[in-house]
């Protein structure tokens, strides 16, 4: 029986940004002013009240991290990294408030003090070392492959780039034209151990397989090069972000397509989203009924709320229609 045919009931919900944000951007090895336009203007649309920066100081802080906080309605700079960061934000520290919730990517020591936090604020999720994954067939253009995969291992020594193919002549070209392209990157140092710890090349018997191990890895970029990449996509369940086609780098993601590119990394893609509007958006229920639809399911309450011996809960039904009885 449905709310109509017991009386009038008005359940809903109202949706609100979040009052306060504070936003980590990185300022190690490099400087990222994209990732201050990904999770700073998602914040603005969303509604969210101020939004605090935090960044490591440097001798000479990336003058396109700070404009791109200024393009983007960041309220307030603070200089300052790391561990401490992530603790002042959370529990409030001189100049550097209380924020409602913490998001942006760091180092390992980042992420953990991140977690930690989870409970007294809000995180958007646990980021880990960039990675990519690649499935390739014998269509793919090595030397584009191979590019993107070291677009990858330029980050960080901790980062990884994965081919999976199902020609093993195709991961010997690949394998090839990457330490070609990779010895004349500035970042080559980087590169090289990065792809010596972390990258790899697996060779399948077809791409179903391939897809398979896809969705064991859950990448935060996973790149599908291959004759008929929308084919695959119903294999694909658990990735950050998917890329299709021979003209769809995942550079394209980064920096212009559109969807944030603040993604889930290090498996978690099974259970996280990437960051979106929605992160910032807050949801409290709204429950409205009159008389007559309270009455309609009256017992019904009573009967779950004396099943768990919550006396108190059924009363508190109960007494308000003692009168009728």
């Amino acid at each position: 029986m449905g709310v109509e045919a017991r009386g009038r009931g008005d359940p809903g919900q109202t949706v609100r940004g979040l009052a306060r944000v504070g936003i980590y951007v990185p300022g190690g090895t490099a400087a990222y002013p994209s990732s201050v336009l990904m999770n700073a203007i998602p914040a603005k649309v969303a509604g969210v009240g101020e939004i605090i920066m935090v960044t490591p100081p440097t001798d000479n802080m990336s003058r396109e991290v700070l404009a791109a906080a200024r393009i983007a309605g960041v309220d307030k700079v603070i200089a300052v990294g790391g561990v401490q960061a992530i603790a002042a934000l959370a529990y409030g520290a001189g100049m550097i408030p209380q924020v409602d919730k913490i998001v942006g990517p760091g180092n390992a020591f980042v992420a953990a003090a991140k977690k930690l936090a989870f409970g007294t604020v809000d995180i958007d999720m646990i980021a880990g070392p960039s990675e990519v994954l690649v499935i390739a067939d014998h269509t793919a253009n090595p030397t584009w492959v191979a590019a993107d995969l070291l677009s990858q291992a330029e980050h960080d020594k901790l980062a990884s780039a994965v081919l999976l193919t199902d020609s093993m002549a195709q991961a010997q070209a690949i394998s090839c034209e990457m330490e070609r392209q990779a010895r004349a990157l500035p970042r080559w140092d980087i590169i090289r151990e990065s792809v010596q710890n972390y990258g790899c090349a697996i060779v399948f018997a077809n791409l179903q397989d391939a897809c398979r191990m896809a969705d064991i890895v859950a990448p935060e970029h996973l790149e599908v090069v291959t004759e008929k990449p929308r084919e695959l996509l119903p294999y694909l369940h658990n990735a950050g972000a998917i890329f299709l086609g021979q003209y769809a780098p995942e550079p394209l993601g980064d920096y212009m397509a559109g969807p944030c590119h603040v993604l889930p990394t290090s498996g978690t893609a099974r259970f996280f989203s990437p960051l979106s509007t929605d992160t910032f958006l807050k949801k409290t229920s709204i429950i409205e009924y009159t008389r007559d639809a309270l009455q309609g399911y009256a017992q019904d309450i009573i009967a779950l709320a004396e099943s768990e011996h919550l006396d108190a809960h059924a009363n508190s039904v109960a007494v308000r229609f003692a009168e009728d009885k």
